[in-house]
């Protein structure tokens, strides 16, 4: 196996973990990848981006899914309608310049940590009920114990 395609498998391994592990869009992580790390011009990192996705993220929502941790009727809207934008913004990319489609990339990048970035550590996210309750607290030591 040549260097480059065990560096591919590496890549893919790193990012289908992180996937699975932070829900991140792989391509988030695997087009500055591509650009940055193997040289790929930006629409070639992007329809490889797209179509490497295909397959990690049904094993991943398979695999949440197994848990009941899927809306199947939310994924099913927002993949209709999403599959039509997809190729609504396939043909605008392919349009746009190289150089402002790496841009307009980078302010994506950009916007998305800026609104994901923690804004306080002393107040946690209100997160779902637990599916079962935990075992009750141990009783409090008494006097001298």
């Amino acid at each position: 196996m040549a260097l480059h395609d065990l560096l591919a498998v590496l890549s893919g391994a790193v990012i289908g973990l992180l996937s699975g592990l932070i829900g991140v869009g792989g391509g988030v992580l695997l087009v500055p990848l591509m650009v940055l790390g193997f040289g790929f011009h930006q629409h070639l990192a992007q329809g490889t981006s797209l179509a490497a996705i295909l397959p990690t993220s049904v094993v991943g929502a398979l695999t949440h899914g197994r848990r009941g941790d899927v809306d199947l009727r939310a994924a099913a809207l927002m993949g209709g309608v999403g599959a039509v934008a997809a190729g609504v913004g396939a043909v605008v990319a392919l349009h746009l310049r190289e150089d402002w489609l790496a841009r307009a990339f980078g302010l994506f990048l950009l916007f998305s940590a800026y609104r994901l970035w923690p804004r306080s550590a002393a107040a946690p996210a209100a997160g779902p009920e637990p599916l079962a309750p935990g075992p009750p607290d141990p009783p409090a030591p008494g006097p001298g114990g």
